[in-house]
């Protein structure tokens, strides 16, 4: 694929230049030229790092407005499990998907079942799998992003499983459409989301040639509304409302979750792009073959910490931990049947059907000679620079300026450091 899309704009009128998102970026995207900042496409993996860091507000994520939804004749709201952990204690999420429909959508379906239907599946396909360890989780579409362009060698470490709301928009459109005799195109499936990436995962989505999902609003356009409309919606009592979840699916909103209730005892839990990528490396040195599997997810503490949510991160994570804390202190049985999911598994329900790629940069030129030519140029400049990675030319670091050099993207002079020698 030689066009990537992106969801992530950076607001020039507001950008001043002050470099903070490209000192955060994981994969030195981003380069500040004449005081604004500017997104190199094919490093992107719209991890949202930089919406987080940016001191002015000049980068935007661009999602679904509601007015997609008069697209289709029957909507259905499909929320992540973070969602729920938005709001005070007393608002349980019943009450949050009634939430939705007073706003517009037709339906609104909880995502937790099959993220619990899915965690089995994990299970089973730990229990027989054979080939490289650890396998990694897929549920994070920046982490699969990353390993697209940073660490190509680990496309094989991916669980092929597919991921829970594309199974749900799968199934909600089969049945919508036999219950109410429209065609698939006509039902419009919509995820609300914690961070930009899961919309890049519904238009362009890797492995895949289409998404189950129409489109994503982000919780941060959604909260206020939904506040609003959740006025009206009576209150359901804590422990009708714990009757309705799953242990398993609510564990799909923190870091962590998906092998503590799983109970995995060989796994690994890692959050955040710096911490993940130090996991990453070690695996490509080989230093974590005994461990099964490693459930990763790019924003601090998981979904909970998207860039697209509203509550604190630390009280989201501790009100997702009480809801399970509760769950299983009531021994509420809420969750999938497995000999079901076993079977499902055995004829292929949850498994993608497309193959996962890797995304090579650019080489330096497309001519092999010359590009030989301009690493070794590449390599000359940057023996000269003073290796501070100080980014006061506007490249991340020294060796990011030398490329960016002999690119004809900057100047050796734009280097004060070397300037002042």
């Amino acid at each position: 694929m030689s066009q990537y899309l992106h969801f992530i704009r950076v607001d020039t009128d507001k950008c001043d230049g002050r470099m903070q998102c490209m000192r955060v970026c994981p994969t030195q995207a981003i380069r500040v030229r004449k005081n604004k900042a500017r997104i190199i496409a094919e490093k992107c993996i719209d991890c949202g790092e930089c919406i987080n860091a940016c001191p002015s507000n000049a980068i935007i994520p661009l999602t679904d407005p509601f007015g997609e939804l008069t697209k289709f004749r029957h909507t259905v709201a499909i929320p992540s499990p973070a969602l729920y952990a938005q709001f005070g204690h007393k608002i349980m999420p019943d009450k949050i998907l009634n939430g939705l429909k007073k706003l517009g959508f037709d339906d609104a379906f909880d995502l937790a079942p099959s993220c619990g239907e899915v965690s089995f599946a994990i299970q089973e396909f730990l229990r027989e799998h054979k080939g490289p360890k650890p396998m990694i989780s897929n549920a994070c579409p920046t982490i699969v992003r990353l390993i697209q362009v940073k660490y190509p060698s680990l496309i094989n470490h991916l669980t092929p499983l597919d991921i829970p709301r594309e199974i749900a928009g799968r199934e909600i459109k089969k049945k919508k459409s036999k219950r109410y005799g429209l065609e698939e195109k006509e039902i419009g499936t919509f995820y609300i989301t914690p961070c930009p990436a899961k919309m890049i995962s519904i238009k362009q989505p890797a492995g895949k040639q289409k998404s189950y999902l129409d489109g994503a609003i982000s919780i941060s356009d959604i909260y206020g509304p939904l506040l609003s409309a959740m006025e009206n919606v009576e209150n359901e009592s804590y422990n009708k409302s714990l009757e309705n979840l799953c242990i398993l699916g609510m564990g799909w909103a923190m870091v962590g979750g998906i092998c503590r209730t799983l109970r995995l005892k060989n796994s690994l839990a890692v959050s955040g792009l710096t911490e993940t990528i130090k996991v990453f490396d070690d695996i490509e040195k080989g230093k974590l073959k005994h461990i099964d599997y490693i459930e990763a997810y790019s924003c601090p503490q998981g979904c909970v910490g998207g860039s697209l949510t509203v509550e604190n991160l630390y009280i989201s994570y501790n009100k997702i931990l009480k809801i399970i804390e509760a769950l299983e202190f009531q021994k509420i049985k809420a969750c999938p049947d497995i000999q079901k999911v076993r079977k499902k598994y055995a004829q292929n329900y949850f498994f993608k059907k497309g193959k996962l790629e890797p995304r090579p940069l650019k080489p330096l030129n497309e001519d092999l000679a010359i590009a030989i030519k301009k690493r070794k140029e590449k390599e000359e400049i940057y023996a000269s620079l003073p290796k501070i990675d100080c980014g006061a030319c506007g490249s991340p670091t020294c060796m990011a300026f030398a490329e960016d050099v002999v690119k004809g993207e900057a100047k050796l002079t734009d280097c004060v450091i070397r300037k002042c020698k």
